[in-house]
């Protein structure tokens, strides 16, 4: 029996050509596994055949947030290259980002279009904050967002190992995107197609969140003790019609781990907007979801230990080398997962 508390239990090894550096076409032609709690047992099949296995009687929450070209490419000042990759927002003008290049507080950094950004604060996790400017003058959030869009680039995740292209544009974001602020996307909703969504929506009562995920996302957990891990923030906002779904007494589909954390964030809190920072796990399983489509994930990262935390962790090993041993694709442009 592994113990569920210990980081290095969520390791396994992967194969690196099961990881999928570019999506599949049609979207809804990805493999789906499905496992079923009750008996234990896994299919595989393919997308597009999801609403096959959705239990009849069951609510479906989606993550309606969309992700912005939060990569930008610059200079210091000084002349020295830079990346810098927004995270999320602290405030109207604050910003927290990640820089590649060293920079200190008052460091100025350029961009194209006259977007400039000032350094105002280092902080003890690597990450930085920053206000932007146009052409001098400091800009809200919001008015950086349209500017993001003609020169900022779509936020891979780094274990793809290549550059953005116009592809991404389209295919790193859902069908059903609508509220900009995510910096990456909640990948099990890359796999619907817009005729899968409405065939799905039309069958199921259905409603939307809003998490804007992250970069912590991809943070691996590094302590040995996995409650030991600082569990990163991020804003979240639910629809009334939402509420109402998770107050029901119909068993819920999440679609992805963000409307999981979303939905069981408020259950706890009863909050309905604000900053979500919950870590599901074996030792705090859902309270409210019962069933979850995602994607595979990272080893040792949060995002297993919440598929771990709806069917254990010896199960989700189990899970996962069947994927490995049926050459699933792996990770945010891979394959799918169905839990019942």
């Amino acid at each position: 029996m592994i113990n569920p508390l210990l980081t290095a239990s969520y390791h396994y090894e992967l194969p690196d050509e099961l990881i999928a550096t570019h999506p599949i076409h049609p979207r809804d032609h990805a493999r789906l596994l499905v496992y079923n709690r009750a008996d234990s047992t896994i299919t595989h099949a393919r997308f597009d055949a999801l609403e096959s296995f959705l239990p009849q009687n069951c609510g479906i929450i989606f993550n309606d947030t969309k992700v912005i070209k939060a990569r930008l490419y610059g200079k210091k000042e000084s002349g020295g290259a830079i990346e810098l990759l927004i995270n999320r927002p602290l405030d109207a003008y604050a910003i927290n980002v990640y820089i590649k290049g060293r920079v200190k507080i008052n460091t100025l950094l350029l961009f194209d279009a006259d977007l400039t950004a000032r350094v105002a604060a280092l902080h003890e996790d690597g990450s930085r904050e920053v206000n932007f400017y146009l052409r001098e003058c400091r800009i809200r959030f919001e008015e950086l967002l349209p500017i993001l869009e003609k020169v900022g680039h779509i936020p891979l995740p780094p274990y793809l190992g290549r550059e953005d292209n116009s592809e991404d544009e389209c295919e790193y974001q859902s069908v059903f995107a609508h509220y900009e602020g995510a910096v990456a996307a909640p990948t099990a909703s890359l796999h619907f197609s817009d005729e899968l969504f409405e065939a799905v929506c039309s069958s199921h009562p259905h409603a939307f969140v809003t998490l804007h995920v992250g970069s912590g996302t991809f943070k691996p957990v590094e302590a040995e003790i996995i409650t030991d891990h600082p569990m990163h923030s991020e804003y979240f906002d639910i629809s009334s019609s939402a509420q109402e779904l998770i107050h029901s007494d119909m068993p819920l589909l999440s679609i992805g781990t963000t409307s999981t954390r979303t939905v069981e964030y408020h259950v706890r809190t009863q909050e309905v907007r604000g900053e979500a920072n919950l870590f599901l796990h074996p030792n705090n399983p859902p309270m409210r979801v019962n069933h979850l489509l995602t994607n595979f994930h990272l080893p040792q990262s949060t995002l297993l230990m919440l598929v771990a935390s709806f069917v254990g962790l010896d199960e989700t090993h189990r899970i996962y080398q069947s994927a490995i041993d049926e050459k699933y694709r792996f990770f945010s442009y891979g394959d799918a997962m169905l839990i019942l």
